[in-house]
């Protein structure tokens, strides 16, 4: 098959001016040409098409594909995700990875954390900080955990996203809506072990991948799993496929987050323990970094015996699953 391949380029955006956490979910040469590699080794004919503004150009052109292998994470706007695939289905161009609305709802962690409570995936207790106004309404017992709404690879999160006092609250709150411009989760600290979970398929059909529990150095941030500790991982972060009944507790939780999000082909899902022993959700990631050598995807594959290749193939796999006319056709030509 024609495969085109969506991205965004990070070195194209550094160019621009942005800064580095500013594209910190942005993909390197190195991931694309990854990818592509995969692909073809694949027996596919992959076609680096880049962003939505390229994607725009090419189709108003007239070119099109037998696919899209979609890694698109968008610029601007809470619903950036969605952009390609939505454009895509538009001009009825079969992609990879999960659709438009998923896209858009798993974005804005308090949205899919409204949804996977209301499917009975326990989450912890949380409140949604959309103006200054209201900070002094958020009503949950301290301490408390300040994230952007609608951030990635951990933007927003550092030493003090933890708060455990009103002026704390105040404070990290105030400093999360001016820096970006967005409404700031607040949710009860859970101080247990955390996961981040691959999964592999879509529905009935998905399939926990590997279960990764994370732990900090002496070096790292404290708290959580930001920014500075992603990017710095090789001093900051260790970590370890779990095999216990906690990494089998942590599987069953994202594995029904990623049902209740309908989420597809690929992804992870970030779990943390309470006090009480049990597992919540975090957050779901259906456009997971894929960066051979560190994204958190990729490691959980490496450690259950899966190389690059072969990844990539069982994502592929997942979406000829919900094309099966896609196989039919690449048979016949």
């Amino acid at each position: 098959m024609r495969i085109g391949v969506t991205y965004d380029l990070r070195s194209d955006y550094l160019a621009l001016g942005y800064g580095d956490e500013e594209t910190a979910e942005f993909d390197s040469e190195i991931t694309i040409a990854a990818i592509c590699g995969a692909l073809e080794s694949l027996g596919h004919e992959p076609i680096r098409i880049g962003g939505v503004r390229r994607l725009t150009e090419r189709l108003v052109a007239g070119e099109r594909w037998d696919a899209v292998f979609n890694i698109c994470e968008g610029l601007k706007g809470v619903a950036r995700e969605a952009q390609v695939p939505a454009l895509l289905e538009a001009y009825d161009v079969p992609y990879v990875f999960s659709d438009p609305l998923t896209l858009a709802l798993a974005l804005d962690k308090g949205l899919a954390k409204r949804i996977v409570r209301s499917c009975d995936v326990p989450t912890p207790d949380f409140a949604l900080i959309e103006c200054a106004d209201d900070i002094a309404n958020v009503d949950l017992p301290f301490p408390l955990f300040l994230k952007p709404v609608a951030e990635g690879s951990g933007k927003g999160v550092d030493a003090k996203s933890r708060v455990s006092s009103r002026t704390a609250l105040a404070h990290t709150a105030h400093t999360l809506l001016e820096r970006f411009r967005q409404p700031v989760l607040a949710e009860i600290f859970l101080p247990g072990r955390e996961f981040t979970v691959g999964i592999i398929g879509t529905g009935r059909d998905a399939e926990v991948l590997g279960v990764l529990e994370l732990f900090w150095t002496d070096k790292a941030s404290a708290h959580g799993y930001g920014y500075a500790n992603k990017a710095y991982y090789e001093e900051r972060m260790t970590y370890r496929l779990a095999d216990d009944r906690a990494g089998a507790d942590a599987a069953d939780v994202a594995l029904a987050a990623w049902r209740a999000l309908r989420c597809r082909d690929g992804g992870r899902v970030d779990i943390r323990f309470g006090n009480d022993g049990k597992a919540y959700f975090l957050e779901a990631n259906p456009l997971a970094g894929l960066h051979p050598d560190h994204s958190d995807l990729v490691f959980i594959a490496r450690f259950t015996g899966l190389c690059y290749r072969d990844l990539i193939e069982r994502i592929l796999s997942s979406f000829m699953r919900r094309r099966p006319d896609l196989a039919i056709a690449d048979a016949v030509n």
